[in-house]
């Protein structure tokens, strides 16, 4: 597994669960729509009174694990990251691949407190238990670099 082979499994899904935690320490998770760009980051948008959105605004530590077996497909990607919320040319350039991949997007950025989060990878595993052995390599943010 190779970082353009990681990065295509990462786009095959279109959801994440996303894990934060509140300013008391507890856990929350959610379901939530993503983009992945080239540099790995996962772009996301969430109402900005949504807990996600605040326990991010205290915390910028996140959990997110892409992929299920519902197709028999059984890979998975655990990510672990910092999310910021970008403003500027910076966040134009992250609706647009959000967009590209949720163009239903465009009528939420009307909502009422939209923001949008990037998460930048700090680690991953990749699990591949479609073969035996399993396949399992992990990947810190300096592997993910572009060459």
């Amino acid at each position: 597994m190779n970082r353009d082979e990681l990065l295509l499994v990462m786009r095959g899904n279109r959801y994440a669960i996303e894990a934060t935690v509140t300013h008391t320490g507890a856990p929350q998770a959610a379901v939530i729509g993503i983009a992945v760009t080239d540099a790995f980051e996962i772009v996301f948008d969430t109402l900005g009174g949504s807990r996600k959105a605040q326990n991010l605004r205290v915390n910028r530590r996140v959990a997110l694990v892409l992929g299920d077996s519902y197709n028999g497909d059984e890979r998975t990607i655990q990510y672990e990251g910092l999310a910021d919320e970008p403003t500027g040319a910076e966040l134009q350039r992250l609706k647009d691949i959000y967009l590209g991949v949720f163009p239903d997007g465009r009528e939420r950025q009307k909502w009422p407190g939209m923001t949008y989060f990037r998460v930048m990878p700090v680690w991953l595993r990749y699990s591949n238990y479609n073969v035996n052995p399993p396949e399992i390599v992990e990947f810190d943010a300096g592997d993910l670099t572009s060459a």
